[in-house]
């Protein structure tokens, strides 16, 4: 616990993005009605506007991921957290561009390398919300309906 006043809007959103744009993991929450709820791991690459993932197309978060594209991301440690809930969209690696070599350089893992098992998802935020501790749970969306805030 801290006793650190809560920060306003303009630090956590300044907050936020340093987080997404210098994390390189995150969690990935998905859901189904036959697989559940599923959390995993995957790293990330933000591109500003959107964050690309990649994971094994038969994998239960693939399969979630391709059924219904809602998902929910979550960054940071406990005490500084950053939740991210968007929609999903499958790309192909010919739809990415530089996009793909992108991700393999700032993650260090290049799903085009393992014969095309991989799927690559855009996510677009539509919700944002940080916090650091009860104090700052009030004011904690930075994002809604995909437009930041403040």
């Amino acid at each position: 616990m801290t006793d650190a006043p809560p920060r306003g809007i303009e630090e956590r959103l300044r907050d936020t993005r340093a987080r997404l744009e210098n994390d390189v993991d995150l969690w990935v929450a998905t859901s189904s009605a036959t697989e559940g709820a599923h959390l995993v791991p995957l790293s990330y690459l933000w591109d500003g506007t959107t964050i690309l993932v990649s994971t094994p197309r038969t994998s239960i978060t693939g399969r979630n991921l391709l059924a219904d594209g809602r998902v929910r991301l979550s960054f940071g440690p406990t005490r500084d957290v950053v939740l991210v809930d968007g929609t999903a969209e499958p790309v192909d690696v010919g739809q990415l561009g530089d996009g793909a070599a992108a991700f393999a350089a700032r993650t260090g893992f290049d799903p085009r390398e393992l014969g095309g098992r991989y799927q690559y998802f855009r996510i677009r935020p539509r919700r944002v919300q940080a916090w650091r501790e009860a104090n700052e749970l009030t004011g904690r969306d930075l994002m809604r309906d995909g437009e930041w805030l403040g």
